[in-house]
């Protein structure tokens, strides 16, 4: 009796490594939530919907969402990093990177509104063409560029992602208040209540498009602003390189990218706690994390 104990107290402590083991790799992701200023959300392709802090870990497959007035800074494992304004939503589509392996090397992210400053790494200098960042209206080669990308909705598309913020922060919410009635489950630690009592859930019905913090508003359409690097924009209206300290625009997912002779009030402003980062020199794995998502099923 004694030795069939010892035997399911191995095997139970062995099980208990695995398990552990196993969380650690997924939390560690393909990047991590360096800085942020309110809430931030992601969710899977499942419907389940985890609320970041810093230190969260992202992995391919996660649409990451700022609520209200918050931005957002993820580090990758290459180095590189996008920093997400307001109310805006990103699709992680892919992301390889080995530093053994640069023919494997691939990047794709889909932007579905709002605003992000992305950063080139490792990834984007060796394998220029396999970083791509998919837009309504049109499609962008990163390469190993520093940019600024903003697209901003028509008045309907604004009520309809309005809706949809809505449904996205009212069930987050839900979920870790219910966590935190429950007796025999407290809520997270790495929830912070002041966090999740910052998010702006907007009412259900009599929406209004909300402003973007840019004065003037931008009309809907695709902005670009080239930091340094080289870029191409592409959409079925033909196809556009874009220089350092360049500007472009394209309305509709059929006229052209063009080149606009000075800065059309694009803006992007994080935090001042936000820090540019900084140069690239060496690999390093992905970051790892022991943070507490909440995770709504």
């Amino acid at each position: 009796m004694n030795q069939l104990r010892k035997c399911t107290v191995i095997k139970s402590v062995l099980l208990l490594a695995v398990l552990c083991t196993a969380t650690v790799v997924q939390a560690a992701g393909v990047g991590t939530v360096t800085h942020l200023s309110g809430p931030l959300l992601a969710k899977k392709a499942n419907g389940s919907v985890r609320v970041l802090t810093t230190k969260s870990a992202v992995e391919p497959g996660d649409t990451l969402s700022t609520q209200g007035k918050s931005y957002a800074q993820i580090k990758f494992s290459d180095g590189s990093t996008l920093i997400l304004q307001p109310d805006t939503v990103l699709t992680i589509d892919k992301f390889s990177y080995d530093v053994a392996k640069p023919s494997a090397d691939n990047i794709a992210y889909t932007l579905v509104q709002g605003g992000v400053r992305a950063n080139a790494g490792l990834l984007g200098k060796r394998s220029k063409d396999s970083v791509q960042m998919v837009t309504p209206m049109a499609n962008i080669s990163m390469q190993a560029a520093n940019v600024v990308v903003q697209y901003v909705k028509s008045d309907e598309e604004a009520i309809a992602a309005a809706r949809e913020a809505y449904l996205l922060a009212s069930t987050a919410a839900l979920d870790v208040a219910m966590q935190a009635t429950r007796s025999d489950m407290p809520a997270p630690a790495a929830i912070q209540p002041l966090m999740l009592a910052q998010i702006n859930i907007p009412l259900p019905t009599g929406l209004t498009p909300k402003a973007t913090g840019l004065t003037p508003p931008l009309p809907p359409g695709l902005y670009i602003q080239v930091i340094d690097g080289l870029i191409n924009v592409t959409n079925k209206g033909g196809a556009q390189t874009f220089a350092p300290g360049q500007f472009g625009f394209t309305p509709t997912p059929i006229q052209a990218p063009v080149v606009v002779p000075k800065n059309p009030a694009l803006q992007f402003i994080p935090p001042p706690a936000f820090s540019l980062p900084p140069p690239v020199t060496t690999g390093q794995n992905a970051p790892r994390s022991n943070a507490v998502d909440c995770v709504v099923r």
